[in-house]
């Protein structure tokens, strides 16, 4: 059987290692004879496992010591809604930027919680010869007091990636749900990180919170006990059990990312696989991309064909050679290539060839 490339922007494809791994322990693990699965989140087993996640986790990102790091419940949108509850307060007010799809989200489920008026955001996407670009405003000066920035550094629909640090004067809070791990970054300028696990983590219903440490002093709202980062924090991330094959997984894919030599040379490797695809797409008059190129995404590589009548057969046929989930988010339509970490440079090159191929045949 041939190889199948999942190119699904989330839950997205796993290492195959780790699959693997996990396929041989299913029955049984750390060799007790039962699932991890079925093993007691409070055992001394499942806590040496966390243990190892986090100090993993720590060394990768190479997080300060007076940062926490949380495995949490919820998802991306789950956060959505606890940045709001754990650091506005009663008289706050946050400042969101919009980049696309999921930080429009996050500006929505921010409002619907706290009212418009404690709630400013600012566009930051303008076209530029016909294409998506990224202007990010001037905070010099800035007499306004927010409790926080937020923003999302890579839209996963619409295949735009911000790759400027922002520079502020407020705590600045990034979903960083579909970029996370796939470069290295400094983390001690973010008051908080979020991610979900779907995309570079593990399997969905596992999200994880870098938060910094004077973070949790900002008055809170009313809200469930298990998205309270602080209530989290005194409890080690078990206030009640946990997603504990979520974590496990998450746990071997931090310790494959470590086999690969750590963050570099991921994204090296990532670099190297967004370069192919965008090479492809600028070469063929076939394709086109509608980000400007400072812009493009790494992990999510938006393409519309330049005849959408044949986008159902250009699916069909992918999915034939084993080159599944290309379809593009309903929102902007066309095609994603999402190449996550997991991605091996494989199946980029399988999808390129694919793709010449089909343009050359329909053109």
């Amino acid at each position: 059987m041939s190889a199948t490339y999942n190119f699904c922007a989330g839950p997205a494809m796993l290492p195959h290692a780790v699959m693997e791994k996990a396929q041989q322990e299913l029955l049984d693990w750390n060799g007790q004879g039962v699932s991890v699965m079925e093993t007691s989140h409070r055992s001394k087993e499942f806590i040496a496992l966390t243990e190892q996640a986090e100090s993993d986790l720590r060394e990768l990102m190479n997080i300060p010591s007076n940062y926490h790091v949380l495995f949490m419940h919820g998802g991306g949108r789950g956060q959505f809604s606890a940045v709001v509850n754990n650091f506005l307060g009663e008289d706050g007010k946050a400042l969101y930027l919009k980049g696309g799809q999921w930080s429009n989200a996050a500006v929505d489920e921010a409002i619907k919680l706290v009212g418009e008026d404690k709630i400013d955001s600012i566009e930051i996407v303008q076209k530029d010869n016909g294409l998506n670009k990224v202007v990010l405003p001037e905070f010099e000066g800035d007499k306004e007091q927010y409790r926080y920035l937020h923003y999302c550094p890579n839209e996963t629909v619409n295949g735009i990636e911000i790759f400027d640090e922002i520079d502020c004067p407020w705590p600045v809070i990034a979903d960083m749900s579909s970029t996370i791990m796939s470069r290295e970054i400094d983390v001690s300028r973010f008051g908080v990180i979020y991610a979900g696990a779907q995309k570079n983590i593990g399997p969905s219903g596992l999200s994880i919170v870098i938060v910094r440490d004077e973070l949790l002093a900002l008055p809170s709202l009313k809200q469930s006990s298990i998205m309270d980062y602080r209530v989290a924090v005194k409890n080690g991330s078990m206030y009640n059990t946990p997603p504990t094959f979520a974590w496990y997984l998450a746990a071997e894919v931090f310790a494959w990312l470590k086999s690969l030599g750590g963050l570099k040379q991921v994204a090296i490797a990532n670099e190297k696989k967004a370069q192919l695809l965008y090479q492809c797409i600028d070469s063929l008059a076939f394709y086109r991309n509608g980000v400007a190129v400072e812009n493009r995404s790494n992990m999510n590589v938006t393409f519309q064909l330049a005849d959408d009548a044949l986008n159902d057969k250009f699916l069909a046929e992918a999915k034939a050679q084993g080159l599944i989930a290309l379809k593009g988010h309903r929102v902007v339509g066309g095609m994603r290539a999402s190449i996550y970490n997991a991605m091996p440079y494989e199946g980029v090159e399988k999808l390129v060839q694919f793709m010449e191929a089909f343009a050359k045949e329909n053109a």
